[in-house]
């Protein structure tokens, strides 16, 4: 039997909704058969992007950088790199994912994008599988001693108790390399191009069972 993954990705407004949501379809081998991103029409642009008032200027989640990511969505969506989509079609695209793939659902950190899709009415309820992609990285991959040598060679450590970074963007550039751009924290390009990476090398050596187990 054939198994399906589906990496679910979310950018947040400052009321805890979705304002980007992207996804990817991917088989046990990483291969990418569908992929979906859109801003949420009722919420991008008409609430402010989630920021962190305490954060430094400098800082990726600071409100400075709140402007700049919205002109760059603002950019994406003049170009045609993304569309604006209500939230029936992006539920209507997911149930037939469902009906096509079953597909196990996942997200890297999955409590967080659950609920801020619950928020925003994109109904996630319907996968009956899922599985959080952040633990079982930190089980699988983060338990690696290779991982922890390039963590500590490297500097991607927490800031305070100085242990291995378990970001997606550490995690992806341990297995891409350090030439992987820095995550851009945009919905899709996160699922496609960071967190199926994760997914596939989890794959290579744990069952569908286990992966689930490692989930949990």
């Amino acid at each position: 039997m054939r198994h399906f993954y589906l990496i679910v990705d979310t950018e947040t407004t400052k009321r805890g909704t979705v304002a980007d949501f992207g996804a990817v379809v991917m088989t046990k081998q990483g291969q990418i058969v569908e992929q979906f991103g859109a801003m949420v029409h009722g919420h991008f642009g008409k609430l402010p992007l989630f920021s962190d008032p305490s954060a430094d200027p400098a800082a990726f989640w600071s409100e400075q950088s709140a402007q700049r990511r919205a002109k760059n969505y603002d950019d994406m969506l003049e170009s045609g790199e993304r569309s604006i989509s209500s939230v029936g079609l992006i539920n209507q695209w997911l149930a037939g994912i469902q009906a096509r793939y079953n597909p196990a659902l996942t997200a890297y950190n999955i409590a967080f994008d659950l609920g801020k899709c619950r928020n925003t009415r994109i109904n996630l309820g319907i996968f009956n599988s899922r599985f959080c992609l952040m633990k079982a990285a930190k089980r699988q991959i983060g338990a690696l001693a290779e991982y922890h040598e390039f963590c500590n060679t490297h500097g991607f450590l927490t800031a305070k108790l100085r242990n291995p970074s378990m970001t997606a963007d550490t995690m992806a550039k341990f297995i891409y390399g350090l030439d992987l751009p820095d995550e851009p924290h945009t919905a899709l390009e996160d699922a496609r191009d960071y967190e199926a990476p994760i997914l596939t090398k989890i794959l290579e050596s744990v069952t569908r069972k286990q992966l689930l187990e490692l989930g949990r």
